[in-house]
């Protein structure tokens, strides 16, 4: 019998989604995957019946419907300011775990460099891996997550250069939101090694206490090597639609395509259409859904401050690291699946976040109905007590 591909030998099966059937397994509260337990906007919805009901079940323009492409050029230049041509500077995707794929794959050949935060979200290694190239690391460094400049500079110098650098802002896990002064750091080693920058901005619009989210692509000189990545999934509260989108240059754009092509061939149809009149919403929306999630942050902080364990206050997106150090576990897998079972809430152990393997955080989502995160407070209290 024939051997499998190495590549498939040095990563495992997503532990977060991994979590949720555990979550299911034990009927917890699951905080782990990073979805919302409430529904779309319902004009939203009744836009996607609307489109089943009127014949959209064929394939769309591979790299996305024209309707899609146009708002989605219109939203973004009423965000960013930059100019987007809708017809050779987007990419519509199957989710921006897709995109993120498509991006890696159309800037590395096997043997480059890309570079990225730790901790990180878990499909940048796989992404890495399936093109060939090698992940390379620069520290994040808890509570604060702030990096070390001289750190990254040595990242983006080595091997005699990164060929990109994964930017994850707001960041997933550790809900930090970069500022333009940090951004203006990056942006000169980019500039300095001739890199590309490959942005996730999945939580562009939930930034939280007043800060602001600067889009990369927006700072002097990056436009043309930057390629934005983000999704309608988190914004909309539609991840089971999967559908996100790239913005490069033209010059990338072309060559994205065809990895995308060959990749998923096109996202959902009737979804691409509903999704138009979504993007069509004025700022009163956003504004609404940024204070939706803060108030949500706000719950089950409250609940956190009570049992005394130690987190990282989010800044932005829809994650807590919270500190389990206090319990001793060696393993925080083993912290994980004994949380969701005697505590009845389901984390993500931190270690698939940190090249290092660091096992003293578990990630918990609260992209949840106030109910649900009250809850899952009340069960999280019971941490408290096994530490008295």
């Amino acid at each position: 019998m024939p051997r499998t591909s190495r590549r498939t030998s040095v990563f495992t099966e997503s532990l977060i989604r991994e979590m949720s059937r555990v979550a299911a397994r034990y009927g917890a509260i699951n905080l782990s995957q990073g979805f919302p337990d409430g529904d779309p906007p319902a004009a939203l919805v009744q836009a996607a019946k609307d489109a089943m009901d009127t014949g959209r079940h064929q394939y769309a323009v591979t790299w996305g419907s024209p309707e899609l492409r146009d708002a989605l050029a219109a939203k973004l230049t009423r965000f960013t300011g930059l100019p987007v041509d809708p017809q050779r500077e987007l990419v519509v995707t199957c989710g921006a775990t897709e995109a993120m794929l498509a991006a890696v794959m159309t800037v590395c050949d096997p043997g480059d460099r890309i570079g990225m935060f730790s901790p990180f979200y878990e499909n940048y290694n796989a992404d890495a891996i399936l093109s060939g190239a090698t992940a390379v690391h620069v520290p994040l460094h808890p509570p604060g997550y702030g990096f070390d400049p001289a750190e990254l500079r040595a990242a983006f110098a080595t091997g005699g250069g990164l060929k990109a650098f994964i930017l994850c802002n707001p960041s997933n896990p550790c809900g930090r939101v970069f500022t333009r002064a940090e951004l203006l750091q990056i942006a000169a080693l980019a500039e300095e090694f001739d890199t590309f920058v490959i942005t996730d901005e999945v939580y562009e619009h939930l930034v939280f206490d007043g800060r602001e989210h600067v889009y990369f692509a927006t700072l002097p000189g990056m436009a043309a090597r930057t390629l934005s990545v983000s999704s309608l999934s988190k914004t909309f509260s539609i991840t089971g639609w999967r559908l996100g989108y790239l913005r490069a240059a033209p010059e990338i754009i072309a060559q994205a395509r065809k990895v995308h092509d060959f990749l998923t061939v096109g996202a959902a149809a009737p979804l691409q259409h509903a999704v138009v009149t979504a993007l069509g919403w004025g700022p009163e929306y956003y504004a609404g859904l940024c204070a939706e999630y803060q108030a949500q942050r706000d719950i089950l902080l409250g609940y956190l401050d009570r049992t005394g364990l130690a987190y990282t206050r989010p800044e932005g997106a829809y994650f807590v690291m919270l500190d389990i150090s206090p319990f001793g576990y060696a393993s925080d897998v083993e912290f994980a699946h004994w949380m969701t079972k005697e505590i009845g809430v389901a984390p993500v152990p931190g270690s698939v976040f940190f090249s290092n393997g660091e096992n003293r955080y578990v990630r918990l989502n609260f992209a949840k109905k106030p109910a649900t995160l009250q809850a899952a407070g009340e069960r999280l209290l019971k941490l408290s007590a096994l530490l008295k």
